[in-house]
C-alpha cells in the first residue's frame, strides 16, 4: 500500500494537478492507502487534510511577508513535520519534492518498505540556475527557492529509492548531475478529461492570448508583458488567468495593466478562457513540464512554449504551436505574429490520453 503526501490542494494548479493523478494512478491499482495534502477530493475517505490556519497569521509578518521564498519554505516545512509525524508503516512512502524530506527520513525509521520522490520540476540545480537568470533579467521579486529549500530538495533525492520525473527534459536534468538511470522514472502527464475543444468553435474578431499560471517573473510573465507591449495591433488582447505570491510583483502588474489597457487579469477556472483563445503562451524559465499547455491542446488551442519546459516535447513545430528560446522578446513576438497571420486554433487533433508511467 501507498502512503502520499503533496503540500498542494488536491486537482488545483500545476502541484495540484500532479498530486490527482499520483492518487488516482494509486487508486485505480488498489494501492492507495491515504494521502496527505492542502485540501482532499470532496467527500474522499483516504484524503488527510493538513492545515497551516494556526500559522497563517505568521507567514504575514515581516520578515515572511517580504520574502516569498521564506514564507514557501516555512510552509513546506510545517506540512512536512506534520505529516512525518502522522505517517503509519506502509509499503510505500511517496512524497512531493521540497516538502518530504522529515517525512523520508520518518519512513525510514518505521520501515517504510520503499521512498519515492515526486519532482514536479527538473533537477533542483536547473530550478535554480533558470531562477537566477530570471531574476537577472527581471529584478521584479525574489524566487520561491530558498538556499534552504535548495539544500533539502539535495537531501530528498539521496534518500529516495526512486525519482519520478514528468517529462524528458527533466529526465535529463537529473542525468547530467549524476543521478543514475536506474533510479529515475519517468511520468506522462496528460490533461484531465474536462478540457476539449468546445462543441463548436465561434468566430471573434481580434487575437486572443492567454496566460494560465503563477503570475510570477519565474514564469516569464514579464517576458510575455513585453512582448505584447510591441504586438501594437488595437484588437489584440491579453488575459492572465492566474495569482500572485508577492507584493512586488503586485505592483508591476498594476503598472503594466494601467499602461496598456487591452490587458486583464481574470483568476479562476481557465477553460472558458482557452475555448476562446487563439494562442496560450507560456514563457517560463523552468518548468518540469507545464500542465496549462498541456490543456489548452486539449482543447485545440496552440502553445507557445520555451526550451525549458518538459512540454516542448509535445509541440510539433508549424501544427499545434512552437517552441522558442527561454527568455527571448523578440521570438516571442514574431511568433505571435505567426499565429495571427495563419491561426491554428482548432486545426490540429488533440492529443490522446497515454499511460501515466513508462
Amino acid at each position: 500500500m501507498k502512503i502520499i503526501s503533496a503540500n498542494a490542494p488536491y486537482g488545483e494548479g500545476g502541484l495540484g494537478g500532479f498530486l490527482a493523478t499520483v492518487v488516482e494512478e494509486a487508486r485505480a491499482t488498489g494501492e492507495l492507502a491515504c494521502y496527505y495534502s492542502f485540501a482532499g477530493r470532496a467527500n474522499d475517505p483516504c484524503g488527510r487534510t493538513i492545515s497551516l490556519d494556526r500559522w497563517a497569521p505568521l507567514l504575514r509578518l515581516p520578515p515572511c511577508r517580504w520574502h516569498h521564498s521564506w514564507r514557501e519554505w516555512l510552509a513546506s516545512e510545517w506540512f512536512d513535520r506534520a505529516v512525518a509525524r502522522r505517517l503509519a508503516p506502509t509499503d510505500v512512502f511517496h512524497g512531493f519534492g521540497g516538502s518530504c524530506l522529515r517525512s523520508l527520513r520518518q519512513a525510514r525509521r518505521i520501515g517504510v518498505g520503499e521512498l519515492t520522490v515526486e519532482s514536479a520540476t527538473s533537477h533542483i540545480d536547473n530550478v535554480w540556475r533558470q531562477h537566477r537568470a530570471a531574476a537577472t533579467a527581471y529584478p521584479i521579486e525574489e524566487s520561491w527557492l530558498s538556499a534552504a529549500s535548495y539544500r533539502k530538495t539535495l537531501r530528498e533525492y539521496a534518500l529516495a529509492d526512486t525519482i519520478v520525473v514528468s517529462s524528458e527534459y527533466a529526465r535529463q536534468s537529473f542525468l547530467v548531475r549524476g543521478v543514475p538511470a536506474s533510479k529515475l522514472r519517468r511520468r506522462v502527464q496528460t490533461a484531465a478529461r474536462r478540457f476539449a475543444p468546445p462543441p463548436a468553435w465561434q468566430a471573434h474578431s481580434g487575437f486572443r492570448v492567454i496566460y494560465v499560471g503563477r503570475l510570477q517573473v519565474t514564469k516569464g510573465v514579464p517576458v510575455l508583458m513585453d512582448a505584447f507591449a510591441r504586438l501594437e495591433d488595437a484588437d489584440a488582447t491579453l488575459t492572465l488567468v492566474g495569482g500572485t505570491a508577492t507584493e512586488q510583483m503586485d505592483r508591476y502588474l498594476r503598472s503594466r495593466l494601467a499602461a496598456d489597457r487591452r490587458i486583464t487579469i481574470a483568476p479562476g477556472d481557465p477553460l472558458p478562457h482557452l475555448h476562446r483563445a487563439d494562442v496560450l503562451v507560456h514563457p517560463t524559465y523552468e518548468d518540469g513540464f507545464a500542465l496549462a499547455p498541456m490543456e489548452a491542446l486539449a482543447c485545440g488551442v496552440p502553445v507557445l512554449v520555451t526550451d525549458d519546459t518538459g512540454m516542448k516535447e509535445h509541440v510539433s513545430s508549424g501544427q499545434n504551436g512552437f517552441v522558442l528560446p527561454t527568455g527571448d522578446v523578440d521570438s516571442l513576438v514574431e511568433h505571435l505574429r505567426v499565429i495571427r497571420a495563419r491561426p491554428l486554433r482548432g486545426t490540429f487533433q488533440p492529443p490522446p490520453p497515454a499511460d501515466p508511467l513508462v
